[in-house]
This record gives structure tokens, sequence and C-alpha cells, in this order.
């Protein structure tokens, strides 16, 4: 039976090390066919609108903004909804692909059956 990976990114630009470290492993359980749902919330959002991973370095790290095309190409990536709100991020701002949702959403995903959680 297939589980499902849920990691959730708490970290903007200002720490790139956790940022790159949630990604990493996101685009790492994508390209092994692990279903993944990766949740941007606080600065992190940032990463779902076009051209702003781009501005994270991280030396000996995959570029960031690799690591986000792997996980908008095999996985979920979801911005929460508050934290959009809060940034005045709307749906055109953000890739295609990426939804906006909040807690219930959330909550449901980590509940589910056969659902590891990971928080960075």
């Amino acid at each position: 039976m297939s589980r499902t990976l849920v990691i959730k990114l708490t970290a903007g630009a200002k720490e790139p090390e956790r940022a790159n470290q949630a990604f990493t492993v996101a685009a790492t359980a994508v390209a092994s066919g692990a279903t993944v749902s990766l949740w941007l919330t606080g600065d992190a959002v940032w990463f779902a609108v076009p051209g702003k991973a781009e501005a994270v370095e991280l030396p000996h790290a995959a570029p960031l903004a690799d690591l986000v095309d792997a996980v908008l190409t095999g996985g979920q990536l979801t911005v929460c909804t508050q934290c959009a709100k809060r940034r005045d991020l709307g749906q055109p701002d953000l890739f295609p692909g990426t939804r906006i949702a909040g807690a219930p959403a959330f909550t449901e995903e980590i509940l589910a059956d056969n659902a590891q959680a990971i928080v960075y």
C-alpha cells in the first residue's frame, strides 16, 4: 500500500537551509514515485510565486527553483489560505497547479490512512 508524504514548510527565504531541506525531501519523494503534498505557510508562500525561489542561494544544495519545479511536476503544492491573504496573493500570482487551501484540508490530509506528515 502506498503512503502519502505531507510536508509543511514554515520557513521563507530568510531561512534558506530549512526551506531547501523541505523541498529536497519533497522532490526526492516525488522522484521515488511517492504521492507528495507540500504545504507552504508563513513566508514560505512566496516560493509558490514565479521568480521568488531563484533569489535563494544555498551552497552545496540543489537550486531551490529546480526543486520547486520538481514538486510542481509530480506533487501537489498548496499555499495556506490565510497566509496568502496576509500577503495579498491570489491564484493568478501563483504557479499554475498550485492550490490555495486552509487548515481543514491540511488536517484531512495528515489524518488520512497511510499518510506521513513532516514539518520544516
